[in-house]
């Protein structure tokens, strides 16, 4: 039995030596054969659906094929193909990509394409069919040519915000909404304790609207060499036949798909072959990889205490104040690193956990090390209170920031449980154990208390936010009160300080960091991003070493994942909606349901 013991170990370890070799050879061999970038290439890009901001670390994705491509990943794709003379042109299929801040970033990588002398092409089969297409359309024409089939129509019919209102249904539900707010413009709450908008919400609404309008028709009559008045008109005339299109000189011709590839191929010379975007940066490898480092520091999601989190397939994502806290701090400490560029895509969330961001914000720059922020499709509330600290505030035309404001409360649900004949009692040991409760209403006492937390939290906030935009006090208040506003109309109000994106945001880096504005500079993610070895490690219950490295989690894969994961979705939800920002106040602001695919 010992020697059957001794046998079987040996052939285990054996096999195991095997295996590693095997493995290790594999690698080199893959290494070696990696595909290359062909001698003559037209970039095809698709623009279907919205590209991701950012993926975290902790996403399984790539076990099951290639992590999509980001937002960044075009960006760069495109930087690099600009100076790489294998790249002849680009084409694209454009649907829906994203929001108005999103598209900007994808409108001001493709002209700069073309400003090195690339050819950009875009194509679709309908923009929007039965549906609104005027940001997909605002996207296309930033590109030199802009086709659609035959049997395709145009339907850039402007932009619409509809929020839902349900202060009605509450009460037939026997759910009494019990929110505070600061101030009269923090509308987060108001789809619960209104039935329509009231005046400061329309306000706000109607002036983050039109000019959101007024970029997008600027934009498209810039791009297509026409009038800001014959646009909107086009626009009021909207939905176009395709030859009703081409007439208004907003489409280039009547191609499907196979001629528009034909002609770019044909273009581009004899022997050009067709590579997506994405496989091109694989193959070609990423701009800003020598030299001087930038650190690049992500905040994505709703922001909350713990740690960054998502799907581990790739869902939505959760900013960690402790992960994201981390990472700013190692990028700090790490004395390679000249300056910090933090993207902020966020709509706020915990206050507490806003806090914990913020002040390793005020930290890097306490340390002299130059930190910019480059906001996403929105930077609003606990995504600005992050950022207002940073040295430099950059943020696009569309994107959605300011909302500096807060509220809390809870749902009063005794009533609508009394209806199901379901009766809760409670014991408990002191008199405001029971204030977050949803089976009783506040009492004097408590609602005194939390009126006191909301004017602390508000009056932190703005007091805050005026020192970081050293701004007088006064000022930012009257910015402030929960409004939001268009990154166009932050500029014009000094809340943030230049617009643009992702390049923007280098150039103030470098030029922070003393560095010549043409100085080659590596631009590293912190934390990196984790192979699918580790996450999957971590997934079968591995641990891992407890350090600030690990700054993401994950689910733990299990029988009962796919429940977790739903309540997890609902809760999310909720989180999204304010439902569970009980505690100390949410720094918080809504994307309304949008009209502009």
């Amino acid at each position: 039995m010992k020697r059957f013991l001794i046998g079987s170990l040996a052939f285990i370890g054996a096999m195991s030596v095997l295996f590693v070799v095997g493995l290790i050879a594999l690698m080199v061999l893959a290494s070696a054969s990696r595909p290359t970038v062909p001698s003559s290439v037209v970039l095809e890009l698709d623009l279907e659906d919205p590209l991701p901001e950012y993926v975290l670390g902790d996403s399984l994705s790539g076990a099951f094929g290639e992590d999509p491509a980001t937002v960044r990943d075009v960006v760069d794709a495109l930087e690099k193909a600009g100076d790489d003379p294998r790249v002849k042109s680009l084409v694209a299929r454009v649907g829906n990509p994203g929001s108005p801040a999103a598209a900007q970033e994808l409108r001001d990588a493709v002209k700069a394409f073309r400003a090195k002398g690339k050819k950009a092409v875009a194509y679709a089969d309908t923009f929007g069919e039965l549906g609104n297409s005027t940001i997909g359309y605002y996207v296309a024409s930033a590109f030199d040519e802009v086709y659609i089939q035959p049997s395709g129509d145009l339907n850039i019919t402007g932009l619409s915000f509809e929020t839902p209102f349900a202060r009605d249904a509450f009460a037939k539900l026997g759910v009494t909404p019990r929110f505070q707010k600061r101030a009269e413009y923090k509308n987060a709450v108001n789809t619960y304790t209104e039935q329509g908008y009231n005046a400061p919400h329309r306000e706000a609404m109607e002036r983050f609207t039109q000019s959101l309008f007024g970029q997008v028709v600027r934009g498209i009559a810039e791009d297509r060499k026409l009038t800001e008045d014959v646009v909107r008109g086009l626009i009021d005339r909207a939905p176009l036949f395709g030859q009703e299109a081409v007439d208004a000189k907003l489409v280039d011709g009547l191609r499907y798909r196979d001629e528009v590839m034909a002609e770019v191929k044909k273009d581009a010379g004899e022997g050009a072959e067709l590579l997506y975007v994405h496989k091109y940066l694989g193959r070609a490898g990423r701009p800003h990889t020598s030299g001087d480092t930038i650190a690049l520091v992500y905040g994505v999601g709703g922001v909350s205490r713990g740690k960054s989190q998502s799907s581990p397939l790739g869902g939505g994502q959760v900013m960690g104040g402790d992960s994201v806290a981390a990472a700013l701090r190692k990028a700090t400490e790490d004395s390679r690193v000249k300056a910090i560029v933090f993207r902020v895509d966020s709509p706020g969330g915990s206050y507490v956990a806003s806090d914990t961001v913020r002040r390793e914000v005020q930290r890097a720059k306490d340390a002299g090390k130059p930190i910019i922020v480059t906001m996403g499709t929105y930077a609003a509330s606990g995504g600005y209170f992050v950022a207002m600290d940073a040295d430099r505030i950059v943020a696009q035309p569309g994107t959605l920031t300011g909302s500096i404001g807060v509220y809390t409360g809870k749902f009063v649900t005794e009533a609508f449980w009394e209806r199901l004949g379901v009766n809760f009692e409670t014991i408990s040991a002191g008199r405001n154990a029971t204030m977050q409760d949803s089976d009783a209403d506040f009492t004097p006492e408590q609602l005194a208390r939390a009126e006191a937390a909301m004017d602390h939290i508000y009056a932190d906030f703005t007091k805050r936010a005026a020192a970081g935009r050293k701004m007088p006090l006064e000022k930012l208040q009257g910015l402030a009160r929960g409004r939001v506003w268009t990154g166009e109309d932050a500029l014009a109000h000094g809340l943030v300080d230049s617009l643009g994106g992702y390049p923007k945001a280098l150039e103030l880096a470098k030029e922070l960091a003393k560095l010549p504005a043409d100085a080659r500079v590596n631009v590293e993610v912190y934390p990196r991003k984790k192979a699918t070895s580790e996450v999957l490690s971590e997934l079968l219950g591995g641990t891992g070493e407890n350090s600030e490295d690990d700054v993401t989690s994950v689910s733990a894969l299990s029988p009962w994942a796919p429940l977790l994961e739903g309540v997890r979705g609902v809760y999310s939800l909720g989180a999204r909606m304010g439902l569970f920002e009980q505690q100390r106040g949410a720094l918080y602001t809504p994307m309304p349901q949008a009209s502009w695919e």
